[in-house]
């Protein structure tokens, strides 16, 4: 077994490495780029070195600072993670040539599973079912046009070196083959530095499933169940699961057959992911083979009871698996929802800044929070903008749901904006629920874009309910009394839910309140006391977490992924606050706002020019990916407020109108 390991990565992954290290009694090596000095994985490792820059481009993608790193530290091997380095062959030939060993599968099967239209001819001739398409190299737009009709449309334009949903797009018509080639094709260039692009069918009501992978490279070849991974957002994965809903068991063992027979036809060993797209009929086509450890391994980990990062270092260090596919259980059900500091009311903008406040759920057999941050770490513009992974296990799906909906609940994150309201809205959905799922569901679920969640009406009066109790709370303390829940005598409350009143009655009931309104009543147990953001305690014998912001003599209530802003008032205060105007807030419509801070790219408009409604205004890059702003609606250019390549902070203004 290695005595030293380095980690070519940063983040959340970089820090769930680490703990595997430790358990195993493994040190560990952190590189860190300027940007992430004070990160988290800098902290875990038992040593750390500076490699480079802020941009990936100058420290975790510099093969030969890491491996100079791994010589000055004496570490034996290296662990790649995700991303980065990961699937590079040649980084995997650096190491080796170093005298190094790569923490992952051989560079041959790399460089054959990374080039999308080798992949696939690998595939079918192992007798892998491929979606139709065309695998060879497109040459122009009109070729792609040529082939698109061949193959029948609606198509997938799909960059060969492709990922993260990068040099992707879907064409439905000639025009849209046409464009969608030449985005693709410079979008990869871009991102890459191959523009090589192919066509494939695109599978209609499809299902995103994957399966797991495990060799050791000795001649056993194993798979370890799938996870459905159809929740999706341009490409990008937001919530996972496993086992899938859809997936029966002799589609599994196919599927998990013809995995096997692709990593055993390319020398596979480590951990390994085979990705599929799975019709409304159960038929499955092979997409591509991610060499690497997956972000959503976590839902393999919690049902199989294994630790896919512990068999990837002992298979490099020349261990064979110790049992066999019969021994490879399925137990319960596991989801992992991927926290982002992102807008979802901005049609999900990254957002960037200090993690002010930052509470993770507490961690048990059913809840598991991975993340490489903490209370005061900075969300760089530099890097993906997760914050964490949170995974929740049941007995069942429905189990594994309420314990994501719980914990979600308990996630208090604060300065930056975060996706939160949204993952708990999908967990909320009768649709997810009933586990119909497609990689179309969020476009079809919120066709508009995510505007927040509407909370129901039992909801409300849960919160109205709590409330109460917080403000009663807070009055105890501020005159003296003990924060215990003994009230002389009932009191009544008018709790306002934005401008509408809801009397509730507050009434001893040992060391709990009973709190009675229209409609309802409610027994509350909580230890709660002023100052904590979160407020947990019991309803009506059933747990419950309310997320707690005072704002002046307002409470911001957050539950369920819905936010309410409350104001508990006495009776007559009440009467006198119905009298107030309402403020209206300032009009900006004749403003084109950053919607997120970034780079502005370009302005495709110039002052006195008339524009119509879709017409392009500007391009602001952010996260290293390209926004275009168009107008809303027809008018006059009056001003431009900035120029390309200033650096926008969010709702700067950049262009007023007439």
């Amino acid at each position: 077994m290695f005595q030293k390991i380095l980690i070519a990565n940063r983040g959340e992954i970089a820090c769930r490495v680490i703990k595997t290290c430790r358990r195993l009694g493994i040190a560990t090596v952190a590189v860190y780029s300027d940007a992430d000095a004070d990160g988290l994985h800098v902290a875990l490792a038992d040593e750390a070195l500076h490699i480079g820059g802020s941009a990936a481009a100058e420290s975790y993608l510099r093969a030969d600072r890491i491996i100079q790193a791994a010589k000055d530290t004496g570490a034996e091997a290296v662990h790649p993670g995700f991303g980065f380095l990961s699937e590079k062959a040649d980084f995997v030939e650096a190491l080796q040539a170093a005298g190094l060993v790569f923490i992952g599968p051989p560079p041959k099967a790399i460089a054959a599973m990374g080039d999308k239209i080798e992949s696939k001819k690998i595939a079918a001739e192992a007798g892998v079912s491929t979606v139709p398409g065309f695998m060879g190299i497109i040459e122009s737009a009109e070729q792609a046009v040529e082939i698109a009709r061949d193959v029948g449309y609606p198509v997938m334009l799909k960059a060969s070196a492709g990922g993260g949903g990068k040099g992707m797009r879907i064409a439905r018509d000639d025009k849209e083959a046409a464009e969608g080639f030449r985005s693709a094709q410079n979008e990869a260039r871009s991102s890459f530095g191959d523009d090589r692009v192919f066509v494939e069918k695109f599978v209609e009501e499809p299902r995103h499933i994957e399966i797991q992978v495990l060799s050791d490279g000795q001649g056993r070849t194993l798979y370890l169940g799938e996870r459905e991974c159809s929740i999706q957002r341009r490409h990008q994965k937001v919530v996972e699961e496993a086992p899938s809903p859809f997936i029966d068991a002799e589609t599994r063992r196919r599927m998990g057959e013809q995995s096997v027979a692709l990593a055993d036809a390319v020398g596979y060993s480590s951990a390994g992911t085979v990705e599929f797209i799975v019709d409304k009929d159960r038929n499955f086509y092979f997409l591509e083979m991610n060499t690497r450890l997956q972000v959503e391994h976590p839902v393999t980990e919690m049902i199989t009871g294994l630790d896919l990062v512990e068999w990837m270092i002992r298979i490099a260090a020349g261990e064979a698996l110790d049992f066999g596919q019969d021994e490879v259980k399925l137990d319960g059900w596991a989801i992992e929802a991927r926290v982002y500091a992102e807008d979802p009311l901005r049609n999900f903008l990254p957002s960037i800044g200090r993690l002010v406040r930052y509470q993770a759920p507490e961690e048990s057999r059913s809840v598991r929070v991975d993340t490489g941050v903490g209370e005061g770490s900075e969300i760089s513009m530099f890097y993906d903008p997760m914050i964490a992974k949170l995974a929740t296990w049941g007995e069942s799906r429905d189990a594994a749901i309420a314990e994501m909906r719980r914990a979600l609940d308990a996630f208090y994150i604060r300065g930056v904006n975060h996706n939160i309201p949204f993952l708990a809205a999908v967990m909320a959905a009768e649709r997810f629920q009933a586990g119909r799922l497609t990689t179309n569901y969020i476009a079809e679920e919120y066709p508009e874009g995510f505007q927040g969640r509407e909370l129901p009406a039992e909801t409300r009066n849960r919160l109205v309910s709590v409330a109460a109790v917080l403000q009663e709370r807070s009055e105890q303390r501020g005159n003296g009394h003990p924060a215990a829940a003994g009230l002389s005598e009932p009191v009544e409350r008018v709790v306002m839910i934005g401008r509408e009143p809801q009397v509730a009655k507050l009434s001893p009931e040992g060391e709990a309140f009973a709190v009675e309104f229209d409609g309802g009543r409610h027994v509350i147990e909580s230890d709660w006391r002023p100052g904590q953001p979160l407020f947990k305690g019991r309803l009506d014998q059933a747990p419950i977490t309310v997320q707690v912001d005072a704002d002046g003599p307002r409470w911001k209530l957050t539950h369920d992924g819905g936010t309410v802003d409350v104001l508990v008032l006495r009776p007559r205060l009440a009467e006198l606050a119905a009298l107030m105007p309402v403020k209206v807030p300032p009009d900006m419509s004749r403003f084109l706002l950053s919607p997120m801070p970034g780079l502005l790219v370009s302005l495709a408009v110039s002052e006195g020019q008339e524009v119509k409604a879709g017409e392009e205004l500007a391009v602001v890059e952010a996260m290293k990916m390209e926004n275009v702003l168009r107008a809303e609606r027809d008018g006059r250019i009056a001003k431009l407020q900035a120029a390309p390549g200033d650096n926008l902070a969010v709702d700067q203004v950049i262009i007023e109108f007439d």
